[in-house]
């Protein structure tokens, strides 16, 4: 009889884990098929709904910022007051207007670096790349002026928004060190709002580690996938995944800093396994702003003033020539490219010279097409993420129903 009982038992048992598996792999399946269903959701494939998607999400978004600034209401109303505060004193006249106008440059051009570097590491890989469109041009600017002007103190203003060669010519030596320094603020402000950028999956995976559910976010899914199957890895980029993770993990602070002082595409699943093992916000946000905003910026800010030298570019555009049949035509567009740069910079305030046009228009519209791309990609992401609320608010409704 025990026997008798212990296969029936046996027999509930299998029959109990078949029934689980099934359930899992219908969850699987229809988990599969609604990730489907919202990838398709794109401006190019089903505009008007995306469009309609994208607009609810946005008040839904407002709704849950208006609620959040109600519940620190405190801390609003005393942000309103210092800002009170420095109104009155803006727009009073006296003595200290001289500081004050000087602080406000400084802190709107601080500004515009670090909402530049915001831009391109926010969103989980969906960024714009600021630092190809505007940081890296503005130290090529820097640098080519600094050789052609014999001196990096250029006029302010209209430095930096215009770079101009001071009139009376500089008696410095044009160093590595000294384009380094005419550039460091710039670069260290980016740099800090790439850090800033990274912190959105940190936050989602420490939250979803405290409250006990996966957050809704196609990364983090991934990222549970891969722990699970670490050993059994093989591509290169699950590797690269599994030695990102490993090293955060174990190394802690320096493996941190390591990964945020290179350029790094996974550095998402860095922040994503800081906030998963619950590392304190300081050790992950003070490696990423060190290994970001002065370690990997000091990389980048010398790669550019070193390609860009003046005897570097003179060799590459006399080696242009040297290439057959097309070389000559791409060496000419070039070479009347920086001479117009050289003639700008010891002629302010003329117009732009016909031969500079050609370069001018390829990279404005190179801007233009890479700016229209993210914001597309915004509108689809928000889309996405509204659909994939209606899915869970149907999937919920009919977990209510079945119980």
């Amino acid at each position: 009889m025990a026997a008798n009982g212990a296969s029936c038992e046996q027999r509930a048992g299998a029959k109990a884990r078949q029934n689980g598996n099934a359930a899992d792999a219908a969850a699987r399946e229809r988990r599969q098929k609604d990730k489907e269903g919202r990838l398709s959701l794109v401006l190019w494939k089903r505009p008007v709904t995306t469009l309609h998607y994208f607009l609810l999400e946005t008040l839904v978004k407002l709704k849950e910022l208006t609620l959040k600034l109600w519940r620190i209401r405190g801390t609003v109303l005393f942000f309103l007051a210092v800002c009170s505060v420095f109104s009155v004193t803006y727009y009073t006249e006296g003595t200290h207007q001289d500081y004050v106008r000087f602080l406000e440059k400084r802190f709107l051009w601080c500004a515009y670096w670090v909402g530049l570097g915001i831009l391109s590491s926010v969103g989980l890989g969906t960024g714009l790349h600021t630092f190809l469109l505007y940081l890296g041009p503005h130290i090529a600017s820097v640098t080519l002026a600094a050789y052609e002007c014999g001196s990096t103190d250029f006029p302010e203003p209209p430095y930096p928004d215009q770079i101009t060669c001071p009139q009376i010519p500089g008696s410095e030596s044009i160093t590595l060190w000294s384009i380094m320094s005419k550039v460091r603020l710039e670069a260290c402000m980016w740099g800090a709002g790439t850090a800033i950028g990274e912190l959105p999956p940190y936050f989602m995976a420490r939250a979803a580690r405290q409250s006990g559910t996966d957050p809704e976010d196609e990364d983090y899914e991934e990222f549970e996938e891969m722990l699970e199957q670490a050993e059994a890895a093989q591509d290169f980029v699950s590797r690269a995944k599994v030695g990102v993770q490993n090293m955060v993990q174990k190394v802690g602070f320096f493996g941190i800093l390591a990964c945020a002082s290179i350029p790094n595409p996974l550095f998402d699943l860095a922040g994503i396994t800081c906030g998963h093992f619950m590392v304190p916000f300081w050790t992950f946000f003070g490696a990423t702003l060190i290994g970001k905003a002065i370690v990997k910026m000091h990389i980048q800010k010398l790669f550019v003033i070193i390609t860009f030298s003046k005897h570097i570019v003179e060799q590459m555009v006399s080696l242009m020539g040297s290439v057959p049949r097309i070389g000559p035509s791409l060496q000419k567009p070039f070479s009347q490219y920086l001479e117009a740069q050289r003639n700008k910079l010891h002629h302010a305030g003329e117009g732009t010279p016909a031969s500079e046009n050609w370069l001018s228009w390829v990279f404005e519209k190179v801007v233009l097409v890479m700016v229209c791309y993210f914001v597309c990609s915004i509108v689809n992401s928000m889309a996405q993420s509204y659909a994939k609320r209606l899915q869970q608010q149907i999937h919920s409704e009919e977990k209510t129903k079945t119980k």
